[in-house]
């Protein structure tokens, strides 16, 4: 039976002790259970955990988004990228193969030339989330359906913060799967 669950975390590189993410003193992050809207090295544990259990949970790259491919970092030629005010870091969206949306990090530019990184600004870490359970329920027929909690009724026509795809829901972008 899928759940609705609702953690708070904390998280951070595994390996350097940076802080990456947090939704503490926020609002909880939920998601149903076996939709595929959090990194699988984090569902797995947090669907062991009981109510108001917390645990740190140590997630590699594979079970979370990916190593590193320095095949996704390109060099595009600058004239692509007219009509936007480019700065070293800022992300933008575009458009992949089959019509997805893809975010991509420019690197560097120069006056002929743009690096982007397609990908995501997480890929290749290891992540220590510091996670407790919130709330813990059965989800609905309609949840289930669906894949929003709350069901459709409770998105207003918005999605998740504007989303349209609940699976943007991923803890590492803003809890809610806003973009920045």
């Amino acid at each position: 039976m899928s759940k609705v669950i609702g953690i708070e975390y904390n998280l951070k590189d595994a390996n350097t002790g940076e802080q990456l993410d947090s939704n503490v003193g926020g609002a909880p992050l939920e998601f149903i259970s076996g939709k595929g809207q959090i990194i699988p090295g984090l569902e797995s544990k947090v669907i062991e955990m009981a109510e108001n259990e917390s645990a740190d949970v140590m997630v590699e790259p594979a079970e979370a988004y990916g190593e590193f491919s320095e095949e996704a970092v390109q060099v595009l030629p600058k004239e692509q990228f007219a009509g936007i005010e480019l700065a070293e870091g800022m992300v933008l969206y575009g458009t992949g193969e089959q019509g997805e949306t893809v975010q991509v990090n420019v690197k560097s530019f120069t006056d002929e030339e743009v690096t982007i990184d397609y990908n995501h600004p997480m890929a290749g870490k290891t992540l220590m989330f510091s996670v407790t359970i919130l709330s813990l329920r059965d989800a609905t027929e309609e949840e289930i359906q669906t894949g929003v909690v709350g069901g459709m009724a409770a998105m207003g026509g918005g999605g998740c913060c504007g989303s349209e795809n609940p699976a943007d829901a991923q803890p590492s972008q803003g809890g809610c799967g806003c973009s920045h």
